[in-house]
């Protein structure tokens, strides 16, 4: 990040304190139809993050390097992208729309992923934080929910698709 927008970013956050000198929320749950589908992605992809994390907690609580690595490839790209597919059915016109933005989104692919799964995994990532940001928490955390279960069935039935057991 250059200085000059790092030095916007502090301004933004601190510089409107309240009396006892925290910051000034100045997002609003409706605000979350106009932002930029990399922005709501963003969001999404540190839900889903926490999320699966968390879900992982159930089967293990002492190896941090198994959970960090199992919890790494269910965020990949290449799995997000197979539980959009598998969830597009479920998916209302306006969730459609949402993830349509994330996915059509100009943004560099890594080389992890192909172009079609790592936009795919935007849109499904956008999708979430736009349910995250309007306050819908119990769609949230039901497609979440859906998606940890697609996942961990790609993970535990590869297909042939190169994915571990």
């Amino acid at each position: 990040m250059k200085f000059d927008q790092f030095e916007l970013l502090t301004a933004r956050t601190f510089g409107d304190l309240d009396a006892d000198g925290v910051p000034k929320a100045r997002f609003d749950a409706a605000d979350a139809r106009v932002l930029p589908p990399l922005v709501l992605a963003y969001i999404g992809d540190a839900y889903f993050n926490l999320y699966v994390r968390t879900r992982l907690l159930a089967f293990e609580q002492s190896r941090v390097r198994v959970l960090h690595g199992h919890g790494a490839r269910m965020v990949s790209a290449t799995l997000q992208a197979h539980a959009l597919r598998t969830l597009e059915g479920v998916l209302s016109e306006d969730e459609l729309a949402v993830v349509k933005r994330g996915r059509n989104a100009k943004s560099t692919v890594p080389k992890s992923a192909s172009v079609g799964d790592y936009r795919a995994s935007t849109g499904f990532e956008a999708l979430l934080g736009y349910l995250y940001l309007s306050g819908d928490e119990a769609r949230l955390t039901t497609l979440a929910g859906e998606a940890f279960v697609v996942i961990s069935r790609k993970l535990s039935n590869p297909d042939g698709n190169g994915e571990e057991k």
